[in-house]
């Protein structure tokens, strides 16, 4: 890997009493990268966001931030910033209240109006926190670790809440802060999530690393998916496609066929449906490459213990 990175982990151990929350992780973040950081309930994702924040020190390994390297000293270094388990915000205080009194305490007052208008909050900066939505106050904590300028920005299931327009303003301001350098590790149980902003995804199970890569290597790892097929004569692409090598049906109604096949197959059966005149309104994954991967590797860790 050329680019700097951000973010060099190896051999992550920590431990809570008899509970080992990582074991032996190894994590490689580069700068200007969305880096995604997936796993079930209980993988030590906040774990390790709660390491690369500086709230808790790891019990063994080596772990270097912003080329730093970090001791056991409860402390990150300049540049970093996010938040883990939702942003702490005072209720009682409006939104503008909450940034000015967090950017007085970092020296940059002059940033909260330009936090508020990139997360899309300017409208209601004057409201107090306590009414505001989940996905609001998520667009805050946001607004909040954008006042350092932060080199590493480290956010623990940033889309809770958001609708449709949120989520757009969100996974924009992401992007752009990667454009310009920034290194962002991000938790998500959700993979479109993933698959719209990650370049890269660790994958968490039971404390272990079971993946760490590109997206598109993690997706490839399921070579067979179950497709929805919609035709405009289902009968007869029930036929073709029973007769398809490398095609098996999984589900089979009155006007829809699942059907479960790698690739090559499902390119075979849409060229023999159009020769024998089927129309093909839609052919999709019932469940995406990558969480059908993710899906397969966390419970073949699971299964392993």
């Amino acid at each position: 890997m050329d680019t700097p990175l951000a973010v060099r982990a190896r051999g992550i151990t920590k431990r809570f009493g008899e509970v080992i929350a990582l074991d032996g992780v190894d994590l490689r973040v580069a700068q200007g990268r969305i880096h995604g950081l997936a796993g079930p309930n209980g993988a030590g994702k906040t774990t390790l966001l709660g390491l690369l924040l500086g709230l808790a020190a790891a019990d063994g390994g080596s772990l270097e931030i912003l080329r730093t390297p970090i001791g056991r000293a409860l402390a990150a270094p300049d540049g970093v910033a996010g938040f883990v388990d939702g942003p702490g915000l005072y209720p009682a205080l409006t939104a503008r209240q909450n940034l000015t009194a967090l950017a007085a305490l970092q020296g940059r007052a002059a940033r909260v109006e330009e936090a508020l208008d990139q997360v899309g909050l300017t409208d209601v900066a004057d409201d107090r926190v306590g009414g505001f939505s989940l996905g609001m106050r998520q667009r805050l904590g946001l607004a909040a670790a954008l006042l350092p300028r932060p080199r590493l920005l480290v956010l623990d299931e940033p889309s809770n809440g958001l609708d449709p327009a949120g989520k757009r303003q969100v996974h924009g301001v992401l992007r752009r802060l990667a454009a310009d350098g920034c290194a962002v590790v991000l938790s998500s149980h959700r993979m479109d999530d993933l698959e719209a902003l990650c370049s890269e995804v660790t994958v968490l199970a039971t404390g272990r690393t079971v993946f760490s890569g590109p997206l598109p290597e993690l997706a490839a790892r399921n070579r067979e998916l179950d497709h929805r097929l919609l035709t405009s004569d289902p009968a007869a692409a029930r036929r073709v496609a029973a007769g398809t090598t490398g095609v098996r049906l999984t589900d089979d109604t009155a006007d829809r066929l699942v059907i479960r096949a790698a690739v090559p197959a499902l390119d075979a059966l849409v060229v023999r449906l159009v020769r024998a005149g089927i129309a093909v309104r839609e052919l999709a994954p019932v469940v995406s490459p990558l969480e059908a991967a993710f899906l397969a590797l966390t419970d073949q860790q699971q299964d392993a213990r």
